[in-house]
């Protein structure tokens, strides 16, 4: 999993007499610490790790999700926005604290954003990258009710000592065998944080899941 921070586009206060929710009170720093909470979930997949950023964002996103996005996006990332946050307040909020392009089409998309996991679309619809750039691929944002209360879930592969045990709730159920799919075109291939409160979880392409 690729991740650059892009916290020097994130905009804080909205212009009087805008509705929209502010973002980050400091933006360097707080991006900086948000981007090092990704990067820890990234190196040890399946621990849950804590954002120490509180945010209070448009619905549905949760204070974890709307950090990584004010964290991760930017102009240059044309994102994937699932229906009830692209019809909502929150694409506004994120085209105005990112400048967030969005697009339409999942296959195009740099960054995902799921919150309604059950009509999500499956995950061969994201881009996987290029044999020559794998590092393209979408990145997929996906808020879930629970990320220890789920089906458990036994995960092996860099980063993870022996085995790892995680319970991610809310998934639909093609989801794993969708992800060991995804697994058979590495290096290529998308990668996965999970959001939840004020907390995540990193799954990368090189994880093995046995559900």
């Amino acid at each position: 999993m690729t991740i650059q921070s892009s916290a020097s586009n994130v905009r804080t206060v909205p212009p009087a007499g805008a509705s929209l929710q502010p973002g980050f009170a400091d933006p360097v720093f707080d991006a900086q610490a948000v981007f090092r909470a990704s990067l820890l979930a990234t190196a040890y997949p399946g621990r849950v790790v804590q954002v120490d950023r509180a945010l209070m964002p448009p619905r549905p996103l949760s204070s974890a999700t709307a950090a990584l996005c004010l964290t991760l996006m930017d102009f240059e990332t044309p994102a994937w926005l699932d229906r009830q946050t692209a019809s909502g307040e929150v694409a506004k909020w994120l085209r105005f604290h990112c400048g967030l392009p969005v697009t339409d089409d999942p296959m195009t998309a740099r960054f995902a954003l799921i919150t309604d996991t059950m009509t999500m679309p499956r995950l061969f619809e994201f881009h996987p990258g290029d044999v020559e750039y794998p590092d393209r691929s979408t990145t997929l944002i996906i808020q879930v009710p629970s990320l220890t209360e789920g089906p458990t879930t036994t995960w092996t592969g860099p980063g993870i000592k022996t085995s790892a045990s995680v319970g991610i709730d809310g998934l639909p159920s093609w989801f794993w065998s969708d992800w060991n799919l995804n697994r058979e075109v590495y290096p290529r291939g998308i990668d996965v944080i999970f959001t939840n409160g004020n907390t995540l979880v990193g799954l990368p392409r090189t994880i093995t899941v046995e559900a």
